[in-house]
């Protein structure tokens, strides 16, 4: 297309064009479920809130004039490719919003005016990453895959029209750079290795040109000898025949002597010509190498320099009330700020990235005994554990040890894992918490009280409104908890029973190692059952640590049967190497009843520095099968969620859509709290109330069971060397146990022997009967073999 086509194409259109009057009922967003029940009608007013379409419809096709057309980019300015106004979509109470976009270098922004471009930007989304979709005649959606989702509405079908091809064009010269950026990468990455495979190959070039260079001389010697016979020959009195046949054997042996000093000459240049070439590359190699240092070195001495500034600060200020320090308190008192609907607050209200991760100096906890032996300890390993069980008879406990204060150089570690998958990677125990995977998987259950009331629910959407909640819920324990769970052994199992207690148990079996994936199956006699298998992958980026839980989540409730299945979002650790660890989830949640068809569509916002938002927010729909929106959800990950019923809006005027939004007020429903964290929580990793038990002694438990890991009881008890050195034989225990069941296989291929892969123990696999995904399904039997106190079965991994 030549630029002047393109001008046209991207260029804004003519003045604003005036709305169309009627304000009929708009066709409902494809988006999120029905989100056009509750969404505005047609006769959008400039500027206002959301208008009412006719019959609940959603937003309508109606222009709106105040959107008018976007601004054409300055020559020579900003470089933008299109800017302008447009609607955004924020919520059910305020709908549709004017906000003015600019669309520059493969980015979409937005901000709430022009002149705020300067100072303040609302969200941007990357186009390379995005899907582009058109729902009617003047709404489109862009999304990111689940991050990021823009409903918006151009002012009409031309001003949408121009808006979708300048994305799309944006988006093909963005999608175009990454690939290029990519391949550049992996040149980069790959040219270290190739210098190093040259100076090999220059080495076995050299010694061949040597050989040449001998066999060269050989051939000279010999050849010459060769001419001296020939001549001799000919001197002599021959048939004429004879001479002439001796003379072209001449010719020929002297044209080969002469071909092969030209190819060894040849070999000589290019080897000389390589030799000068590798000085070059050499050179650019080892200023590489010294640029690298000069690299780590500086930011390692800068993560110095900012830790030590922390310190300072912290010892000179007083910290404030909402600081993790004081989560129990400060949190609670300030949850009631998160229950505003909007998605956009007040004018000068911002929040900065937030601080999680303080570094207990001064504990009443102090480091003993980590450098002894546990064979001259005063209480042995057993002995602890005994006297541990006789407390937890009594009552749960409500403490663990405080965590030590030891100093831990981490860019030593964590510069040789960017880009790695950190479950293949042996990382000591001052990275961990004292409690493994399966421990935590089972902390999905701290508020299974939302299961049991949902059990309760005769009818299906509010029952789901619960899952949804229960689903939240689950990272609410997370947010604080920036250490990671020790990687559990092939076989290791987990149990949790509550059965008296609270009316349910669990069970937790680590059913592969590489991929690492846990199997989990919770019953409770209220009425419900959860399984899972969650396959854990997670990638170390220089800057933050991506964790992407894989695998689907079942819940199944008896006295109905409705059968619930959705997955887990990703979760992000900000600044691993400089700065506060600070955790967010991100991403979308999709939870379907198989039976019914109800869907509900949860989203994580990510949260974002520049942002007003609410942080760590989460946004829900609750729909029926025919996507028609019955309740919203709203509220924060690590907080609350309440939830809201969509009545029907009427009328064509923006004061309903007030009037039904305080409506939506007075129906506003709390699903789900946050309980408390302990006291001192900040000193025991931030553990919750459950956290605090999990790794407590219980009697009667498999051999295999998490507690009797013996690295994760010496970290617990803060002997952090011994727990090291224990950490390292298990793992290497481990890889002998995988070693000899390769050579097992290898053994059983060769002989033709039928030879079975590792099964787990208490979980089979098969094919998922809903979700039809191979998964680990529990077989029964755990809890007769533990009445029995049958373990003749378990293998031993500890």
């Amino acid at each position: 297309m030549a630029a002047a086509e393109l001008r046209g194409v991207v260029a804004p259109g003519p003045a604003a064009l005036a709305a169309p009057g009627g304000g009929g009922a708009g066709p409902p967003l494809a988006g999120g479920g029905g989100r056009g029940d509750a969404g505005p009608g047609a006769g959008l007013a400039a500027g206002t809130a959301t208008g009412a379409g006719a019959g609940g419809a959603g937003p309508g096709a109606g222009a709106v004039a105040a959107a008018g057309p976007a601004s054409a980019p300055p020559a020579g300015g900003s470089g933008s490719a299109r800017e302008g106004w447009l609607f955004k979509w924020t919520n059910y109470i305020k709908g549709y919003q004017r906000r003015w976009f600019v669309l520059s270098n493969g980015l979409l922004s937005y901000y709430r005016s022009k002149a705020e471009m300067r100072h303040t930007c609302r969200g941007t989304i990357n186009l390379a990453t995005a899907n582009i979709t058109v729902e009617d005649s003047c709404n489109f959606i862009i999304s990111n895959g689940g991050a990021q989702t823009y409903h918006l509405k151009a002012s009409s079908e031309v001003e949408r029209q121009r808006w979708v091809t300048a994305l799309e064009l944006a988006k093909a010269k963005a999608v175009k750079m990454l690939a290029e950026s990519d391949e550049s990468g992996d040149e980069e990455s790959v040219s270290q290795t190739d210098k190093t495979e040259l100076q090999n190959t220059l080495r076995t070039l050299s010694s061949k040109v040597e050989d040449l260079s001998t066999c060269n001389d050989l051939i000279a010697k010999h050849g010459t000898a060769l001419q001296r016979s020939l001549s001799e020959l000919e001197s002599l009195k021959l048939p004429a025949e004879s001479s002439e046949k001796i003379k072209q054997v001449n010719e020929r042996a002297t044209l080969f002597r002469i071909t092969s000093n030209a190819m060894i000459n040849a070999c000589r240049d290019f080897l000389v010509l390589a030799q000068t070439h590798s000085k070059k590359w050499q050179k650019s190699l080892q200023y590489e190498r010294d640029q690298r240092i000069r690299l780590e070195e500086t930011l390692e001495q800068l993560a110095k320099q900012h830790n030590h500034l922390e310190r300072a600060f912290r010892g000179a200020t007083v910290l404030p009330a909402n600081t993790p320090g004081s989560a129990g308190s400060g949190k609670d008192q300030g949850c009631a700020g998160k229950g505003d609907m909007s998605d956009e607050d007040d004018e000068n209200e911002f929040f900065d990235a937030p601080e999680i991760i303080t570094t207990p100096e001064s504990l009443g906890h102090k480091r003993t005994g980590s450098n002894i032996s546990g064979a001259s300890s005063d209480i042995s390993l057993d002995e602890q554990y005994k006297h541990q069980l006789e407390e937890t008879k009594k009552e749960k406990r409500t403490r663990i040890p405080y965590k030590p204060n030891y100093s831990l150089n981490l860019w030593s570690i964590m510069k040789n894992c960017i880009g790695k998958e950190l479950s293949k990677i042996p990382m000591p125990v001052n990275f961990n918490e004292p409690l493994s995977m399966l421990q935590r998987l089972t902390e999905d259950l701290e508020y299974h009280e939302l299961l049991d009331r949902a059990a309760k629910c005769e009818n299906s959407l509010e029952q789901l409104c619960y899952v949804a909640a229960f689903t939240v819920s689950s990272y609410s324990t997370t947010v604080f908890r920036t250490s990671k769970p020790f990687n559990p052994l092939l076989g290791e199992t987990f149990e949790l029973d509550r059965l008296e207690e609270h009316g349910y148990r669990s069970l937790c079996e680590q059913v592969s190692h590489h991929p690492p994936a846990a199997a989990h199956h919770a019953e409770s006699k209220h009425g419900w059952t959860l399984r899972q298998e969650i396959k854990i992958t997670s990638k170390f980026r220089g800057k933050y640590l991506s964790i992407m839980p894989l695998g689907t989540i079942h819940c199944i409730f008896h006295a109905t049967g409705h059968h619930y299945t959705w997955k887990k979002v990703t979760t992000t650790v900000h600044n691993i190497i400089v700065g506060k660890l600070w955790i967010d989830q991100s991403g979308e949640i999709d939870i379907v009843n198989h039976k019914t068809g109800d869907k509900c569509n949860l989203k994580f916002v990510p949260y974002s520095y520049f942002s007003r938002d609410v942080a760590r927010k989460v946004t829900g729909e609750v729909t029926d099968p025919s996507g028609k929106v019955h309740f919203a959800l709203l509220g924060t990950w690590d907080e609350k969620m309440d939830c809201f019923k969509v009545q029907p809006a009427a009328g064509e005027n923006g004061g309903d859509a007030r009037q039904r939004g305080h409506e939506a007020e007075e129906s506003r429903v709390t699903l789900w709290k946050r309980n408390p964290l302990p006291k001192n929580a900040e000193n025991m990793y931030y553990f919750s109330e459950l956290a605090l038990t999990l790794n407590a002694w219980e009697g009667g438990t498999a051999p295999t069971d998490s507690r009797l890991r013996p690295d994760q009881r010496l970290m617990e008890n803060g002997r952090w060397d011994e727990a090291n050195a224990e950490k390292q034989r298990l793992e290497e225990k481990q890889r002998m146990s995988r070693k000899r069941r390769e050579a097992e296989a290898v053994r059983a291929t060769e002989d033709g022997t039928p030879h079975d892969p590792y099964k787990a123990l208490w979980f089979e696999r098969r094919k998922d009967p809903v979700t039809k995904e191979p998964t680990h399904i529990y077989r029964g039997e755990y809890w007769d073999c533990k009445e029995k106190q049958d373990w003749g079965a378990c293998p031993d991994i500890f």
